[in-house]
């Protein structure tokens, strides 16, 4: 799985608005792309339905760039 392309779709889905080659890996996703709460919490969830990987609250801060969230999938991949 390559994690990384796999946010950028869901985030893609999320706010098509996005230029999604300019995400960067390393800013926080919701400042970077304007994602508020809702569409964060959609793609928490939207990442569950997709990989299996379910993310708790607690660990949300792992999540919060690209690189994080492609960190965080690799890891709890099976």
């Amino acid at each position: 799985m390559d994690a990384r392309a796999a946010v950028l779709d869901l985030i893609a889905e999320i706010a098509p608005e996005i230029d999604i080659e300019a995400v960067p890996d390393d800013e926080d996703l919701r400042d970077a792309v304007d994602l508020d709460s809702l569409d964060f919490l959609t793609l928490v969830e939207r990442v569950h339905e997709t990989t299996g990987v379910d993310v708790p609250e607690n660990d949300y801060d792992q999540v919060r760039t690209l690189r994080g969230w492609s960190d965080y999938l690799v890891a709890r991949a099976g």
